[in-house]
């Protein structure tokens, strides 16, 4: 088996960047074409998180990086610098940013998922990170991306190993949908009973004071109380990993990407099992996820509990809740990064169910909370097999 060292540039026929609408005038739209930021690039291989909108007219000025099925988005700068994703057929119309380069394969000439999966290569991305332009950030430029060299087996070899890497991406895409599918589930029985109030027997249950009889209008601090313990830098090998705000997803109380505790530098809080973490920086992201065992995290979030075990899954929907993200936000301070304080946080108003009901929702929501993270630790696990298995693929090291 033969392969070829070539550039990048050489097996495409575009490789360009987008534009923010700003830039020519235009504004972001409540729907339309799908708009894609440089942050929708994770360890997914495609895009994650919410679409931003523009309009039709705005794509055809924007021309250049429309996108279409089959193209590879690269991150060219900031922290998500070598970040990568595939583009599909559901995924368009749309468009991207600065931020992103669109390349597109000449699939005449080799295979576009082979490209994906060789701009996964540890070693290529620990390069994109040491090749960079001068700026105040980390970044590659066209140019640089259009250099990155690539080694390309027959066809026939491209295909079978990005066949076998595939198999395990729709793993993965499988088990995300499977808890987008149950925190959804999770979301409208929260809002059947303690938003719409329609409870299992609730017919049964008089109005008192506007509320049912054995509940009670209180404030958020009365159910949850800060659990996080500070610690320093020197007691971080403690810890099994480092869960800072960055890296809690959007909307999704089960999280997969962690870091090492060694770049666990300052202003350190340590979380147990169950703990919810609450995104206090910046809270209109809506990073709210539920620990799975113990960690470090940063002051950025809130380390929360329920102060009574039998409130639990009444308080991790409630935090997840979106009209809490809301009340967050607006009573946030600052302006550049506006963060929630948890003296003022703690003041929301609120309608505490009685214990019992509680209970009742707590036997209904654990056995959700308890798959999303079983299916986020089974991601995991898939990743790290595959990512094992990459280079050696892509250097022939295992033939196929």
């Amino acid at each position: 088996m033969s392969w070829e060292i070539v550039k990048l540039a050489d097996v495409c026929t575009v490789i360009t960047k987008g534009t923010t609408p700003s830039n020519i005038g235009e504004t972001f739209t409540e729907s339309g074409v799908k708009y894609i930021r440089s942050e929708m690039l994770t360890a997914s291989k495609y895009v994650t998180g919410e679409f931003l909108y523009i309009s039709p007219e705005t794509n055809e000025k924007l021309k250049r990086s429309k996108l279409i099925e089959g193209d590879i988005l690269f991150s060219m700068a900031g922290a998500y610098l070598g970040k990568t994703a595939m583009v599909r057929s559901e995924d368009v119309p749309a468009n991207t940013n600065q931020a992103t380069a669109l390349i597109r394969v000449d699939n005449e000439k080799c295979s576009n998922e082979f490209v994906y999966y060789y701009l996964n290569l540890p070693e290529l991305i620990k390069k994109v990170n040491t090749v960079q332009s001068q700026s105040a950030q980390p970044n590659i430029n066209l140019r640089q991306i259009g250099e990155l060299e690539i080694n390309f087996p027959d066809r026939k070899t491209q295909e079978k190993v990005s066949n076998i890497l595939s198999n395990y991406d729709s793993l993965i895409e499988n088990n995300q949908k499977q808890i987008k599918l149950l925190e959804e589930a999770a979301q409208r029985l929260y809002k059947e009973w303690f938003v719409d109030l329609r409870f299992p027997g609730h017919e049964n249950v008089a109005i008192v004071d506007g509320v049912p009889e054995g509940w009670k209008p209180g404030a958020l601090g009365d159910v949850v109380a800060e659990t996080g313990k500070k610690i320093s830098k020197e007691k971080r090998g403690n810890y099994t990993y480092y869960l800072p705000i960055d890296c809690i997803p959007k909307k999704s109380l089960g999280y997969v990407d962690t870091n090492s505790v060694a770049l666990a530098e300052s202003s350190l809080v340590a979380f147990a099992g169950k703990d919810i973490i609450f995104g206090a920086m910046r809270p209109y992201f809506h990073k709210v996820a539920v620990a799975r065992d113990s960690g470090i995290t940063r002051t950025t979030c809130f380390v929360l509990n329920a102060k009574e075990s039998e409130y639990w899954a009444y308080v991790v929907m409630l935090l997840f809740s979106t009209d809490t993200v809301d009340y967050a936000t607006q009573i946030s301070v600052g302006t550049t990064m506006p963060y929630v304080r948890w003296k003022d946080f703690k003041n929301m108003p609120i309608l505490i169910p009685n214990k019992d009901k509680a209970e009742d929702f707590g036997q209904q929501i654990k056995p959700i909370i308890e798959k999303i993270n079983g299916l986020a630790k089974q991601i995991i696990l898939l990743q790290q097999a595959r990512d094992r298995l990459l280079p050696k693929l892509m250097s022939g090291e295992i033939e196929v």
